[in-house]
This record gives C-alpha cells, structure tokens and sequence, in this order.
C-alpha cells in the first residue's frame, strides 16, 4: 500500500499557492457562489497537487504494487497515442500519480425546477456558467443538495472519477481514473485531454459532447490500431448500449416536456411526471433483456431514482455527439483536421452554435445513435 497525500517540494508547492491565490481574487468577483465553497475546492484541488507522485517514481519503487504499475504503464501509452494520432495535448498532464483512497474525486450536484428539464447554471471565473457545482466532500455536496430541494427543485448528486483544469494545472492521475478497465481508462483521458485542446467558456453542452465523441472515437482508433477484433466488438458493444440508453432517456425528455408545456395543477403534473420516470424504469428493465444480453450496465442511474436534474446533465454530455460524429466524416476521419473544424464551429455565435448541435446523426456504423433519436 503506497502512502496517500504525500507533499511534493517546496518550490513547486508556493508557485502553486501563488496560483491559488490568484484564484481566490478571481472567485470573489462572482456572486454565483459563496466563500464557503470556492474555500472546499481550492482546498481540495490544492490537496490533490500537493500529494502527487511522478509517475517514473511510482514505476521505479520497488514496493508498487504490480497491478498499479501495469495500469500506470498502460495510462502512459494512451497519453503517448493521444499526442501522436488523436492530436490531444498531453503536455505533462497526467505524469504524475495521486492514492486518493476514495471512489470518487468529486461529487456534481446539479438542480432543476419540478417542472422543467433545464438546469439551474453556476458561474465561474474560468469556466463560465456551468450546470453542476462540483464538491471534493461528498458530505458537503449533501449539504448543498438539501437546501436545493428545500426550495422545491429536483436535485441529483452524482459522483465523477475525473476532472479537467482546463490546461490550468498539470493534472494527476487518479486511483478513481484506474479502477476503470483500459477501455474506460481510454475513453476518460481522451474526453479529459479534449477539454485541454479546446474549451468554449459557458458552453457545456458543446463542450461536453464534443469530449465524449472524441472520447468515443478515438477509443474505436486506438483498439483498431491494435488490431484486437475482440476488444473493438467489446468496445461496440458498449457504445450500442450507451446509444440504446440514450434514446430511452430521450423519449423520457420528449414525454416530460409536452408535459410540462401544458401546465397541468401541481399535483395532476405531479402524478404524470412521476409515471413518466416509472414508465421509463419499466422500459430499461426491459431493454436490459431485449437489447444489453442481461446486461445491467446503468442500472446504477436509477438509484436514487432518477429526476429531472439527472436527464438535464445526461443531455448536455450527449445530445450533441452526432454533430460531431457528422463533423469528423466531413474532416475525412483526420482528427487534427476535425478538431480545426470544431474550433471553428467554437466561434460561431451562440445560438448559430446551439441550433448546429442539434443535428441528426450520419450514417456511421456501429456506435452512434440513429438520426434524430438524440
């Protein structure tokens, strides 16, 4: 067992606090967020900076565990493939190694009202208005989720393996990024590396499907480099049942929101909502019969059961992927010239930008939902 939040330098440690400082200063000109919570994450980022351990050090210690070092050995080649064929900047992100101990890094708390499917946004200095706060202290992230449901809003707290600064700090890997196999382990540091090659200020749902198609994507590149038709039917196979779960959640949004356009007394609107989301476990239980072989793969997003909060996040990280997927057939499979293509889509005027991303899907093959289901 290797020791958890162990120190790096001190040189390295006050350039880092000067940083952090900054940080502060910048935080203090949003009213978006209290005190109380840019404290919890700068502490906890801070924390994680502190206790990383370069990875070369993991790997020469004698006393490393050999799984650990396999999947270290194995992070540090999906880093190398994501430079050289996925145009992704590594840089040194994700050199280094922190034990954190814990099943996840984060816990995302996201909000919505009763009735409605749009989320509640959060503003950040860098980010821009996002539509999750992030807390490092599940207990914290609990607290905060209370008072949101004591207002009457429906409320999800889910947790996240990973994060991204956005290019801000050398991130680290994470003992929550490797309990993940190779495949997911892939899938993760491609959708996080994307967010350093490119990041629209405010703008999650561009940003999020534009990471999780590359993710996606470049998961499919890198099995078929390996020439593995196992893991790449594997692979598929995961993707088809992540699109068969994504258009059972958007025939639940399409039900949700005529309902909610009609304005129904609150407890008529009430009762249907609560069918809906009912209606929507029966179906899953069916699916995982007729279309996953048995396989339970989301049964854990319905417990706690799921709310409006949960389908308003789950739509921001997927609805846009076939624009993209569209976007990388038109850049001819070449990713550095997909990803020129999606800086310029970047600049596009917002609202050009959001009625793009809303586009049906091509015809390409296994993994990707049909036209128009998303």
């Amino acid at each position: 067992m290797r020791p958890r939040w162990k120190a790096v330098g001190r040189k390295h440690a006050l350039g880092l606090f000067s940083i952090v400082c900054l940080a502060v200063l910048l935080a203090a000109v949003s009213a978006c967020a209290g005190p109380g919570y840019y404290a919890q994450a700068i502490s906890g980022h801070w924390q994680l900076m502190r206790a990383r351990e370069q990875v070369d050090d993991v790997l020469a210690d004698p006393a490393t565990d050999l799984e650990l070092a396999r999947r270290l050995r194995s992070a540090r080649d999906l880093l190398s493939y994501a430079e050289q064929d996925l145009g992704l900047p590594a840089d040194d992100s994700y050199s280094s190694y922190v034990e954190t101990g814990r099943s996840a890094v984060v816990w995302n708390v996201v909000a919505a009202p009763e009735f409605s499917l749009e989320a509640r946004q959060w503003c950040f200095p860098v980010a821009g208005c996002v539509p999750y706060r992030g807390y490092f202290d599940r207990a914290g992230a609990e607290r905060f989720a209370g008072r949101l449901r004591d207002r009457g809003l429906d409320v999800s707290v889910r947790p996240a393996t990973a994060y991204s600064t956005l290019g801000w700090f050398s991130d680290p890997l994470l003992d929550t990024m490797l309990n993940d196999d190779e495949l997911q382990l892939a899938a993760t540091l491609f959708h996080e590396l994307t967010h350093r090659r490119l990041y629209v200020k405010g703008d999650t749902a561009f940003n999020e499907a534009y990471a999780t198609f590359v993710g996606r994507e470049g998961v499919r590149t890198w099995v078929s480099s390996q020439d593995d038709r196992a893991r790449l039917d594997e692979w598929r196979r995961r993707l088809d049942a992540s699109d068969a779960f994504t258009r059972l959640q958007a025939r639940a949004r399409q039900k949700l929101s005529a309902l909610y356009a009609r304005r129904l007394p609150a407890t008529e609107a009430r009762q249907a909502k609560q069918a809906v989301f009912d209606d929507m476990s029966r179906q899953y239980r069916e699916m995982v019969i007729s279309e996953l072989g048995g396989h339970d793969a989301f049964g854990a997003w319905f417990a706690p059961q799921p709310n409006n909060a949960d389908l308003a996040l789950f739509h921001d990280y997927h609805a846009g992927v076939c624009a993209f997927a569209a976007l990388f057939g038109q850049a001819g499979g070449d990713f550095d010239q997909f990803h020129l293509l999606a800086r310029d889509r970047a600049g596009w005027p917002t609202a050009q930008r959001a009625a793009w991303l809303v586009q049906g899907c091509p015809d390409t093959g296994p993994g990707i939902a049909s036209a128009g289901d998303l």
